[in-house]
């Protein structure tokens, strides 16, 4: 594991390289951390996956909180922040592209997850492209599965409402920035 002060260091030279795939200065808080899980319920989870871990803030929690059986998947575009966490957490598998998630878990014979978990910047990324990690969202998660997200304005609520039958708003106002978390209930097959 990394220290604070390194995580935070590399998170925020990150940023500078690359503001539109980091989306913020610094780690997420504890505050929004427990904010993004306080809905998942441990024992019923087998299958999880992580978009767009960072240095593993979420990766952590998760790590600590799943059943041994469960299996995660962590994606992480960056590849030196990916490379840390694979020796960070060597017991989970990892990708790099949100956009494939869905042939990434036919791959790994996951037919499909209880919940996905995400940290990704949509608002920096272009419609194409949110349409297209939305699409594979959809794809891979179970009918009764969740998708929690955060993100730092209200952009992305239109978009998930035509995906999810259920979006839920909160708020996590002791993160820097202050943050919204979006917990989304997939919409029934045939809908």
């Amino acid at each position: 594991m990394m220290s604070i002060t390194k995580e935070r260091f590399t998170f925020l030279n990150k940023f500078i390289e690359s503001p539109a795939q980091v989306g913020s200065i610094t780690p997420s808080s504890k505050f929004l951390v427990n904010k993004m899980f306080e809905n998942v319920s441990w024992d019923n989870l087998d299958t999880i996956v992580e978009l767009g871990a960072g240095t593993g803030v979420f990766t952590s929690h998760l790590s600590k909180h799943k059943k041994v059986s469960t299996k995660a998947v962590i994606i992480e575009k960056d590849n030196q922040m990916r490379r840390n966490l694979e020796t960070a957490y060597p017991s989970l598998t990892f990708g790099s592209d949100a956009e494939r998630l869905d042939l990434l878990l036919h791959k790994l014979n996951i037919p499909r997850v209880d919940c996905i978990v995400s940290g990704l910047p949509f608002a920096n990324f272009p419609l194409e492209l949110r349409k297209n990690i939305m699409k594979a969202i959809s794809k891979s998660l179970k009918p009764d599965g969740l998708f929690i997200a955060f993100q730092y304005s209200l952009q992305m609520k239109s978009m998930l409402k035509q995906y999810f039958d259920h979006v839920e708003v909160g708020f996590e106002l002791r993160n820097i920035p202050p943050a919204f978390v979006y917990t989304c209930a997939k919409k029934k097959e045939g809908n």
